[in-house]
């Protein structure tokens, strides 16, 4: 493979942190690259350094000739003034980039609601990422280098730009650079990942979930990663092995592997448990929305258009429900209806006597008040003393559970960045008890390992939780159920956020009035798989056969493999006879654990 763009001995630093400290590495064609570390690290910097839009103090980077490379990075460059037609294509004559098929899919895929001849300005903050990101990707670009490229996008919105960045180049050609907190998406779109740390780059094979297992077993070899760190990976492993991440059509990870590295992890969550704790805290009815339409009136006091339509939700006991649908598609309003706070124009909505809602937003409006206090200021108006996963446990340990070292609790809130006071204001509407919790967007501004830290302190919820989020891997691990609000009805998903997706496509081909964006009246809560019991016996006694014929052609791989010492050295044809005999027994046990991958997933085990 072609090296496309690569540094050489580069050293970065700024005045109270070394970002990179003597970094070699190249792009190759065909490289799909996942760029993952914690925040503050230098993801970034780097993708800069690459791009050729900052300059190390030392090395150099080296790019071929010829080669572009384009860059799409957190805060676009649009101009307030400039229309959407102009941002996107510039001065190109209309029958130049009108022709053009690639062009057309972009424009379609991202910017198809957006006013082509509308002022950049006037635009909401995801129509201008979504501009900002099409102008991109217009481009005839040999590398591609893109910080955060999921940000303000809603899940179907990141699923077409997976897709398209999957198909963009013919494999082996072109180059990706994708830095992102978006685990679902390092997973489809990556094929190698960098770990960015400590001022070093660490390279590893495969996509997010690989990466994972690669990190764990690095760590648990080296021992050189605190003992919080490398549990916490352990424990995302065994929901990625056991969950809806193990999908048959891109196997992460081979089976037992996986299998031995998780051996000694329990379940995420012990749902039995939370339920019970649940129904003692909230009793048996939480809220009932039933037959609800709900709206806003418009500037002139007239009725406008429902948001909700005739939507029915039965929310219970230790229920973990995630919310889907694009932007605007009404889960704000269902969730003030939810609270009570939004009284529907029909239906009615029923509230536990017990229920005490605790809410994070998006826009963080708990912390206000708290401006100008430090953490530890504001932590001292709760109990000192908190029982979490059964063990007692204080406000400050909780701080630091989630991220904070002692020097900065001292620290005023509104010094903090954004990350930490998304961790903090999460923190503090537990400390509130609550005992319905409703999180919107929680992981904005959080990396991937915090993510986790975050996933883990909600495992231990013993509460009602409805989490809306575009990060796809947060709803599916977070949640044991999901519904999606679509032209205004809400319904179940079973088939969580891949049903989702195939409903929204459909509903958006067909119209509001389609059968298949109709809800039905009353929607009671059904197994998370949507199997019933014949069809789960069935798949149990395929994944059973399954196991037994993997061991058995795992065997016979193995033994063949030892049995190629017994072939004459000097006899190239018999050795090649063998190779090939070896080569095909164990293509046959990877096709095995494709076949286990599929059924255990549609088991959901």
């Amino acid at each position: 493979m072609a090296i496309l763009l690569g540094c050489d001995s580069v050293h970065l630093e700024y005045p109270t942190k070394l970002v990179l400290g003597d970094v070699t590495l190249g792009v190759f064609e065909g490289d799909r690259v996942g760029i993952v570390g914690r925040n503050g690290d230098g993801k970034s910097s780097l993708l800069r350094v690459l791009a050729g839009v900052q300059e190390p103090d030392a090395g150099r980077v080296t790019r071929t000739r010829g080669v572009e490379v384009g860059l799409l990075g957190q805060r676009d460059q649009l101009s307030d003034d400039e229309t959407v037609h102009h941002a996107v294509v510039g001065d190109a004559p209309e029958y130049e980039w009108a022709a053009s098929p690639r062009i057309r899919e972009v424009l379609d895929g991202l910017i198809a609601d957006v006013p082509w001849e509308g002022l950049v300005g006037e635009l909401s903050g995801g129509q201008r990422r979504r501009v900002d990101l099409a102008r991109l990707l217009v481009g005839t670009w040999d590398v591609l280098a893109l910080d955060e490229p999921t940000n303000h996008l809603d899940m179907r919105t990141i699923n077409w730009l997976a897709n398209h960045l999957k198909t963009r180049w013919q494999r082996g050609q072109g180059a990706l650079l994708v830095v992102t907190h978006d685990r679902w998406f390092l997973d489809e779109v990556c094929e190698r990942m960098w770990e960015v740390h400590d001022g070093e780059v660490d390279p590893f094979e495969g996509g997010y979930s690989a990466y994972i297992l690669q990190r764990v077993e690095r760590d648990r070899q080296a021992a050189v990663i605190e003992d919080r760190r490398r549990n916490m990976a352990r424990k995302e492993l065994a929901w990625l092995s056991r969950g809806a991440q193990a999908r048959s059509s891109k196997p992460r990870f081979r089976v037992e592997a996986a299998r031995d590295l998780i051996a000694d992890v329990p379940p995420v969550r012990n749902e039995l448990e939370l339920k019970r704790l649940a129904v003692a805290r909230l009793g048996k009815q939480v809220v009932d929305v039933l037959d609800v339409t709900a709206g806003y009136q418009n500037v002139d006091g007239a009725a406008a258009r429902p948001v909700l339509d005739d939507v029915t939700w039965l929310i219970g006991a230790g229920d973990r429900f995630g919310l889907l649908g694009a932007n605007g598609a009404g889960k704000t309003t269902l969730l003030e209806v939810v609270q009570g706070k939004l009284a529907p124009s029909r239906g009615r909505v029923k509230i536990g006597q017990t229920v005490r809602f605790g809410v994070l937003s998006q826009q963080l409006d708990e912390l206000r008040p708290h401006e100008q206090e430090t953490i530890r200021e504001v932590l001292s108006g709760f109990k000192r003393v908190y029982v979490v996963d059964g063990k007692e446990t204080s406000p400050e340990k909780l701080c630091e559970r989630l991220g904070f070292t002692t020097q900065q609790l001292w620290s005023r809130i509104c010094d903090l960045s954004g990350g930490q006071k998304r961790r903090l204001s999460l923190l503090l509407t537990i400390l509130a008890e609550p005992n319905v919790l409703i999180l919107d967007e929680p992981g904005n501004d959080l990396d991937t390992d915090m993510l986790a830290i975050v996933e883990d302190l909600l495992d231990g919820w013993p509460g009602t939780l409805i989490l809306v989020t575009h990060d796809r891997f947060l709803m599916e691990r977070v949640t044991d159920q999901q519904f999606a609000l679509i032209n205004g009805h809400l319904r179940h998903v079973p088939g969580g956020v891949d049903e989702y997706l195939r409903l929204a496509e459909h509903a958006g081909a067909v119209g509001d009035d389609s059968p298949a964006a109709a809800p039905s009246k009353k929607q009671a809560p059904a197994q998370p798989t949507g199997l019933s019991n014949a069809e789960r016996q069935r798949l149990k006694k395929e994944v059973s056969s399954i196991e037994r014929r993997l061991a058995s052609k795992r065997e016979r791989a193995e033994q063949l493999k030892a049995s190629m010492a017994e072939v004459d050295p000097t006899d190239y044809q018999a050795l090649e006879a063998r190779q090939q005999e070896i080569d095909a027994a164990f293509a046959e046990v990877d096709e095995l654990e494709t076949a286990w991958l599929e059924a255990s997933e549609r088991l959901g085990e």
